[in-house]
């Protein structure tokens, strides 16, 4: 589907980087629709698999206490009202850690006024506690910059259980057969009461508690590993109530592209951004593999693509990021597979598979994913040094992990390598006949290494 681009701003656009400082970048009253999940102040450790390379990395939720998490919302928030419209609806997803804090500040920002609901989000799953009542929904604030806010309840409807206690009260049925409960309303002029007949099969408009949408769980099939990742279906419902085709949408926390994806299917324009650059590389794939979108600026002018700015692809930036985010970066860049985990890699960051792989034994699961070839024996090892120069230590700890792993060839990733590293590379061809290659961020940058990868 070919949308109209937008006169004020760009969409289809993933910025790479803070939202503070992306924000400010666009005008005011822009944005029909705004919908955050960010990290919650939660001061706990996650186990984060990024996106369908489930790269395993322990995050820290960054905020020592809650005044700390609202002190580096409040600016956000801020700048999410000033550009959303005055028509324009704004989403808060958060759990108890901190929502009662957060629904004071919105109140601050968008007017008591402004608030809307406090939906409820209920799920059954996770973890148990015999110490107190199991902890089984999040907090969605929604609220309006004023009484013009776009709310499409009927494009939204649930279906209703026939059972009298689920449904409200006792069931009529009318002469064609159709179940419907009589609500009473006020008196009219004339002193008669008014009542409506709600019909069953005619669905309602969700309440403020919503049960019906589950979390995800490590066997759906639209799960990325991300552990507060959000189903599709809970996206879907808020984008088709509170916006209309061809609206923009933007997620400033974008993480694993969730709402972009559901935009995207609903024919929203979006605008996403990220701090990760990782995330910024899974939502590439998410949306070129599930939205069927092209990536690249040629693409993207022509309604048809979708383009992400703002990547760290300078030596300086790529020396400042942390250091998985490096590994990643450099995994990807090569055109190999990020390992799963981070922890106990045994010198192994990620994998290449050569175009001609494929299963061979009897058996073997059947390729359903693009980059789901962890079963394939043929692959050569990555490793990567987010340092000035590799040294000899490096080489022989990759060494060791060739001949643990019985890999002809191998490729390792640095800023540069000392004299001691690439005599000890030719040494190591020498002795066992395998085969390192080593490549210089300056030469991926340079698109300079097809030669060595082939």
């Amino acid at each position: 589907m070919t949308k109209r681009q937008s006169a004020l701003v760009d969409t289809r656009v993933i910025y790479c980087g803070d939202n503070l400082d992306q924000l400010p970048k666009l005008p005011d009253g822009c944005i029909d629709l705004i919908y955050i999940d960010p990290p919650f102040n939660s001061n706990r450790n996650y186990e984060v698999f990024w996106g369908e390379t489930k790269e395993k990395r322990s995050f820290e939720d960054r905020h020592a206490s809650t005044a700390a998490y609202i002190d580096f919302m409040r600016p956000r928030c801020v700048e999410l009202a000033r550009v959303l419209k005055e028509t324009g609806s704004f989403y808060y997803h958060c759990d108890w850690h901190a929502s009662h804090y957060v629904k004071v500040m919105l109140d601050q920002i968008f007017g008591e006024n402004g608030f809307v609901n406090e939906i409820v989000w209920c799920y059954s799953h996770g973890g148990k506690s015999g110490r107190r009542f199991g902890r089984k929904h999040d907090i969605i604030f929604f609220y309006a910059k004023s009484d013009r806010y776009t709310f499409n309840g009927d494009s939204v409807r649930i279906p209703m259980k026939s059972g009298d206690t689920s449904f409200g009260g006792r069931l009529e049925t009318d002469e064609t057969g159709r179940k419907y409960r009589l609500v009473y309303g006020t008196k009219d002029k004339q002193g008669k009461t008014k009542y409506y007949k709600y019909y069953l099969d005619e669905g309602k408009i969700p309440e403020d508690w919503w049960t019906d949408i589950n979390s995800l769980q490590a066997s759906d099939q639209e799960r990325l590993g991300y552990p507060t990742q959000k189903p599709l279906a809970l996206l879907d419902r808020i984008i088709k109530a509170s916006s209309n085709p061809n609206d923009i949408i933007l997620d400033a926390f974008c993480g694993c592209g969730t709402a972009l994806e559901a935009a995207e299917h609903l024919g929203r324009q979006w605008i996403g951004i990220d701090i990760s650059p990782t995330a910024c590389h899974v939502m590439a794939i998410r949306l070129k593999k599930f939205c069927r979108l092209r990536e690249g600026e040629e693409h993207w002018r022509t309604g048809k693509g979708f383009i992400v700015r703002d990547l760290p692809w300078t030596e300086a930036q790529l020396r400042k990021i942390p250091p998985f985010e490096f590994e990643n970066w450099a995994v990807i860049a090569i055109g190999g597979i990020p390992n799963k985990t981070k922890v106990g890699d045994m010198g192994i960051d990620g994998r290449i598979f050569p175009v001609h792989t494929l299963p061979e034994k009897p058996g073997k699961k059947k390729v359903h994913d693009h980059l789901d070839f962890e079963f394939l024996d043929d692959w050569y090892p990555i490793q990567v040094k987010q340092k000035d120069k590799a040294g000899r230590p490096d080489i022989d700890s990759f060494e060791a992990a060739m001949m643990r792993a019985d890999r002809a060839k191998g490729f390792f990733v640095s800023f540069d390598f000392s004299r001691d590293a690439m005599r000890e590379i030719g040494q190591f061809f020498k002795r066992s006949g395998k085969i390192i290659i080593p490549l210089t961020v300056r030469e991926i940058l340079d698109e300079q290494i097809a030669a060595k990868l082939a």
